[in-house]
């Protein structure tokens, strides 16, 4: 599937953002596959494309949306906080009906643990791939230049450089929110089944950071996978592969 295949909607959601979600429902007994982008990223990648491909062809639902400030969603990047991109996951989830399982990325990893936590009527299984819970403290700001600590913390702002494009910026307001939802410093409640995929190559959240959270989550039902040569975007083939067996994994029992 391309994404001009896969047509998206607009939907506002309670705050008031409008959000572009790509959906199609699950067919009865089936459930629903929730796509949670990166930091910065958005709902247009090969992952997310390859997870809407893959549950279609095997009759479950799908549902993406972009975070305000991302992608196709309204807002400003630099507005968002933590709190806001949580606001927004929960607003597209709710849009879906019956069990989830979800499947976030990077600091989308993050943003699926706060909405099991939220929706733990709903959420039956969680797929992670490099999950960033608690980056903005625990990774990000350790990583910063002196010079830029100081700089967000007088200006507001601080603009990253990054491999993957043009530089963003780091706030003030994204810094200080996280604090608010830092996870890894308690048990994080969660009985489901969960499956986590972590490159030992990762530049940008080291497979250490996946370890932390094996042992802060209350689960007995989890899988860690580390792929020794996987870099962060974990978007090869055998990449994958791995991550719709892992969902595979999760389907409903007949």
């Amino acid at each position: 599937m391309t994404i001009a295949e896969f047509p998206f909607e607009m939907h506002r959601s309670p705050q008031g953002r409008r959000l572009a979600v790509r959906h199609h429902p699950a067919p009865a007994g089936a459930r629903t596959f929730v796509w949670l982008s990166g930091f910065n990223s958005d709902m247009s990648g090969t992952k997310a494309l390859h997870l809407a491909d893959w549950t279609k062809a095997n009759g479950q639902g799908f549902l993406a949306f972009d975070y305000s400030g991302h992608g196709r969603s309204s807002g400003r990047f630099e507005e968002g906080t933590i709190s806001i991109w949580r606001e927004d996951a929960l607003a597209a989830i709710d849009l879906s009906e019956g069990p989830l399982v979800l499947v976030g990325s990077s600091m989308g990893g993050w943003m699926a643990l706060l909405a099991a936590l939220a929706r733990p009527e709903r959420v039956r299984a969680l797929v992670l791939i490099a999950p960033a819970p608690d980056f903005t403290s625990a990774l990000l700001w350790p990583e910063l230049p002196p010079q830029a600590q100081v700089e967000i913390m007088s200006a507001g702002h601080w603009l990253r450089p990054s491999q993957y494009g043009a530089p963003y910026p780091i706030t003030k307001a994204l810094i200080e929110d996280g604090a608010r939802w830092t996870l890894l410093d308690k048990p994080v409640a969660f009985e489901g089944p969960v499956h986590i995929l972590q490159g030992m190559a990762d530049p940008d959240v080291p497979w250490t950071h996946a370890l932390k959270l094996t042992e802060a989550l209350t689960t007995s039902q989890l899988t860690l996978t580390l792929i020794k040569d996987g870099d962060h975007r974990l978007s090869r083939a055998e990449d994958l592969a791995r991550l719709t067996q892992a969902c595979a994994s999760f389907f409903p029992s007949p």
